[in-house]
């Protein structure tokens, strides 16, 4: 039986020395960057999950006093505050718009969900 490492048999894909060449290590520089990426992925995560936190009770005190889910007046207010923010950090503020928005699309959901008394 011949050596598969070394002879090609019929009906194999052609082989080269890139494609039998392992994988190059990861630069160090591109790895600590990757773990920074991760630890602000996990903080974003937290971030969020407080968020939200908040965000549910005020949906519960707005159900409580028969307030709407949606406040466009704030929403208003914190879309021009945050893209503010992002011109300051340097940060596509039409990217910081759309992530607002998705937020408080998100946070009006869960409103809109809440029992009202």
């Amino acid at each position: 039986m011949a050596d598969r490492t070394t002879a090609q048999q019929p009906g194999d894909a052609p082989r080269d020395a890139a494609a039998q060449a392992a994988p190059a290590a990861i630069p160090a520089e591109l790895q600590d960057l990757r773990d920074s990426i991760d630890n602000i992925d996990a903080a974003l995560v937290h971030l969020l999950a407080e968020r939200f936190k908040c965000t549910k009770r005020v949906g519960i005190l707005k159900a409580t006093h028969d307030l709407p889910p949606a406040d466009p007046g704030r929403e208003a207010v914190q879309i021009q505050r945050l893209r503010a923010l992002a011109i300051n950090a340097k940060l596509d503020p039409d990217f910081a718009e759309k992530f607002l928005n998705f937020l408080i699309a998100e946070v009006i959901h869960h409103h809109t969900s809440i029992p009202r008394d």
